[in-house]
């Protein structure tokens, strides 16, 4: 089969299907932070948690702790296959692996809780050893619709983990901190005791901020950004974005990223960039790392800029200002209704890795497939538009095309997938490429580099498995029945991956 023919499906596909988008410090007493926690690892295990979108506040989707992650398993057969939980029938939500449970957004196809009918928006809870159902956090979906908040696409934001916290974005456009234990414990962990869904197998949570409510944000179509938390901050993306018509913008001075005290759900510090620049909506996700020696948390602009905050202060207040800006689109590139045009947003989350940035464009994936771009920024010691100062390579045009996808950074090796089911190999340094292998079908989620390996999945339902390195070999590819939107995670010695409506463990026997 050649690619022609898979993007003609895919196309098909998806412009049949509804819209998805698969679719982040902080400290008292001063502006020198700690360096990030590393992932707990548990005595007697293999590996750690993975317990946020990336594993780290840097976003970088490489593993360097899990061993003997298999490369082969078989659905009918049970091949290495620990166990399989279901889902509801959507689920974009990645998982994420902490305090022995696993967290994954879907939708209530499902209805675990029997009283609890129709649409809404879920994450939920399993036991790490098992798959066991724990409980679930059901959000009722926004009265406007498909405008702000499409029907089944359930949650797609995927959570941090922290203590025994998770931090989310519902379906609604909140910002959501519950307890991990739900109310499994028989305790309604306050301030926030207003929950609509109370029985055992029901979120507890903790608090809830209401960005439409308090912020007057207005969310295209779905609020997905997947919080960062370090210190006592969280910092996210609002998803603020256009009105039905794809032209008017309902609120252009509504924040479109900001800090919230991780404690008490209070917003602490706010940015409206780009305002009436906005494309279509905002559906990235933040990074925070150290980059030349100062501390900073990036957002990606839905008018396709990338944006750098330093964080010059917590106490007595938070205090961010703007370091540097990139634009990550040719200066001639031009945004059009439908996908039409050439200038695109950031979907993808921006990966910070020994002092560089690598961020890839692209746009809703109902827009089709399109000409992308994947930067490498070099920005120690600039401030400013570094547009042009701080490009240290540029990969795109007809080599790189639209895509949602996060890239990889390990060995002096960038690995980044398209849309159109491109998994490229690149020089971290230089951008030169090695290999280019095609999956045949469209790719929304994330390469992931664990025990030597690359793993992908894809809408035809196959993760394919590469080796790590300059040249290109394919150990394996394994078919799911249905489509792989999410990002394969490992955790003490498995691996997780979700399609549209199961969570896999996969392990060595």
């Amino acid at each position: 089969m050649n690619h022609a023919s898979a993007n003609q499906r895919w196309m098909t596909r998806t412009l049949a299907s509804p819209y998805a988008v698969v679719a982040v410090i902080f400290l008292a007493g001063g502006c020198a932070p700690s360096p990030p926690a590393a992932p707990e690892k548990k005595p007697g295990t293999a590996g750690a948690d993975w317990p946020m979108w990336g594993g780290t506040p840097q976003r970088n989707m490489v593993n360097r702790l899990e061993k003997n992650i298999p490369h082969e398993w078989d659905l009918k057969s049970g091949k290495n296959i620990k166990w399989v939980a279901d889902l509801g029938s959507q689920s974009y939500g990645n998982p994420v692996v902490a305090n022995g449970k696993i967290f994954v957004g879907t939708n209530n196809q499902l209805e675990r809780n029997p009283k609890i009918k129709g649409d809404k928006g879920v994450v939920m809870c399993f036991d790490e050893a098992d798959g066991k159902f724990l409980w679930q956090a059901a959000h009722d979906k926004l009265p406007a619709g498909r405008v702000n908040d499409w029907p089944e696409q359930g949650i797609c934001s995927t959570a941090a983990a922290e203590g025994n916290r998770i931090y989310y974005v519902s379906n609604r456009a909140e910002l959501v901190c519950a307890d991990m234990d739900g109310f499994l414990d028989g305790e309604n962990d306050g301030p926030y005791t207003g929950e609509k869904y109370k029985d055992p197998i029901d979120a507890d949570f903790i608090w809830v901020l209401d960005m439409m409510e308090e912020l007057t944000v207005f969310p295209h179509n779905l609020a997905t950004s997947s919080p960062v938390i370090a210190g006592d901050l969280a910092f996210l993306v609002t998803s603020n974005g256009v009105d039905e018509s794809h032209v008017v913008i309902p609120s252009p001075n509504a924040p479109s990223f900001i800090a919230v005290d991780k404690n008490t759900g209070k917003v602490v510090w706010e940015d409206s960039s780009p305002g009436d620049k906005i494309l279509h909506g905002q559906w990235t996700s933040p990074c925070f790392g150290r980059i030349g020696g100062k501390d900073q948390v990036l957002f990606g602009g839905g008018n396709g800029w990338l944006y750098a905050f330093e964080l010059k202060a917590v106490k007595p207040q938070v205090k961010l200002e703007l370091a540097w800006q990139f634009d990550c689109n040719p200066k001639d590139a031009k945004y059009e209704l439908g996908g039409r045009g050439t200038r695109n947003e950031i979907i993808a989350t921006p990966v910070i890795h020994e002092d560089r940035v690598y961020v890839a464009v692209g746009q809703d994936p109902e827009h089709g497939e399109g000409i992308g771009h994947l930067y490498c920024i070099d920005p120690a010691g600039k401030s400013g538009d570094i547009t042009e100062s701080g490009k240290a390579w540029h990969y795109g045009d007809k080599n790189f095309h639209r895509t949602i996808s996060t890239v990889a950074v390990k060995d002096g090796l960038v690995y980044a997938a398209d849309l159109s089911g491109f998994l490229n190999c690149l020089d971290a340094k230089t951008g030169k490429p090695y290999w280019k292998h095609d999956a045949l079908a469209a790719v929304w989620g994330s390469p992931t580099v664990i025990d030597g390996k690359v793993f992908l999945g894809d809408e035809d339902g196959d993760v394919v498995v590469v080796k790590e390195g300059r040249e290109l070999k394919v150990l394996a590819e394994n078919n799911f029945g249905n489509p792989v939107y999410s990002t394969p995670v490992a955790a003490h010695g498995t691996l997780y991956i979700t399609n549209r409506s199961h969570l896999y463990a996969i392990q060595q026997k």
